[in-house]
């Protein structure tokens, strides 16, 4: 079966089954068919017929409450509109990322990646974060105001990752101002824009909270690890990733069909109340921290964004200890298929 759902459930939650219309006595012998193939249950007063749509109007702005209602009342459904079966709960979400009868994707960090880089050098790769993210920071500090999306999560990730491959400075400037960065650095490493995304949401979340920013600046190195997992968590770079099945797949909110897209909802399953305890509140000493955005093989992408995080946020608050938000600043996440802060406009000398 194709991308086309079955007749009569386009886009229509699949929680279980319901009370039919009443309709003429049927013959005994009568076979349930499976919840994802049933026609729709009816109406019931407070509930939705119609599941949203991710591409609806004012989700990229917000999608979370539209994500929290495809969890609760359309855990299985499909959109038109995507072309795709859409998943939104932790369980189903991860449980996809894994399964082999979901191909046509790749996440850095799975099973694959292990392979691919058996010669690649992790050791060399923190020198590298640690000294572009330095150098950037410097240059930054004597300014009066600061965008830190424009002016240091753009620069740092396709810097390091020329940087990594031996491009010399005054050429990997060169290359950063013309994004070519990646081209010289591999398939994961060159997931620049990746990177960049989650580490301007990583500074968003840390920045955004003084009392976890303190912990992070005077605790063990483990609280900033725990950081960056929690943002990775609470605002995914990719919202949204899209597999394809080789077989019918049982979920949880009935069965998809072989050969569909499916549309995996990370955004959703990161703010899922059955996985994570208070999930919308960044906390980076959650006791039930977990991420989907990477794999937990090792990839050079992977290890160069923990890095980035890590060593961007020091070099920020060493070379600027007074570092703030400008006057009346507040973070501003956009996007639907990824997702990250327009802007980070902070004033280094407080």
């Amino acid at each position: 079966m194709g991308d086309d759902p079955p007749v009569g459930i386009r886009r229509v939650g699949l929680r279980g089954a319901g009370t039919w219309p009443a309709r003429p006595p049927t013959p005994a012998r009568t076979k349930t068919p499976s919840p994802a193939k049933t026609p729709p249950a009816p109406h019931r007063p407070g509930s939705r017929t119609v599941a949203p749509s991710p591409l609806g109007h004012g989700v990229a702005k917000d999608p979370y409450p539209l994500y929290r209602i495809l969890r609760e009342e359309f855990p299985l459904t499909y959109d038109p509109d995507l072309r795709a079966w859409l998943l939104s709960r932790y369980a189903d979400v991860a449980a996809a990322l894994t399964d082999p009868r979901f191909t046509r994707g790749h996440r850095p960090g799975d099973p694959p990646c292990a392979p691919a880089h058996q010669g690649d050098a992790a050791a060399g790769l923190r020198h590298v974060a640690e000294r572009v993210a330095h150098v950037l920071a410097r240059r930054l500090a004597g300014r009066h105001q600061v965008d830190l999306v424009e002016d240091f999560c753009r620069w740092l990730p396709a810097g390091t990752a020329a940087a990594a491959v031996g491009v010399p400075y005054r050429d990997m400037m060169r290359l950063v101002r013309g994004r070519a960065a990646g081209s010289a650095a591999g398939r994961c490493t060159s997931l620049i824009t990746l990177r960049q995304k989650a580490l301007a949401s990583f500074l968003a979340n840390i920045l955004d909270d003084p009392d976890q920013l303190a912990a992070v600046r005077t605790g063990p190195p483990e609280l900033l690890r725990r950081a960056w997992t929690e943002s990775l968590r609470r605002d995914p770079p990719v919202q949204i990733a899209v597999r394809r099945t080789t077989h019918e797949v049982e979920v949880s909110g009935g069965t998809i069909p072989a050969g569909a897209s499916v549309a995996l909802l990370i955004g959703a399953a990161g703010r899922d109340p059955e996985r994570f305890t208070a999930p919308d509140r960044f906390d980076l000493l959650r006791d039930d921290p977990g991420q989907l955005t990477f794999g937990t093989g090792f990839c050079p992408a992977v290890v160069l964004a923990a890095l980035e995080a890590d060593f961007g946020l020091r070099a920020l608050l060493e070379a600027m200890p007074r570092l703030r938000w400008a006057d009346g600043f507040r973070p501003d996440h956009t996007g639907v298929i990824t997702r990250a802060p327009r802007a980070l406009l902070v004033r280094p000398a407080g």
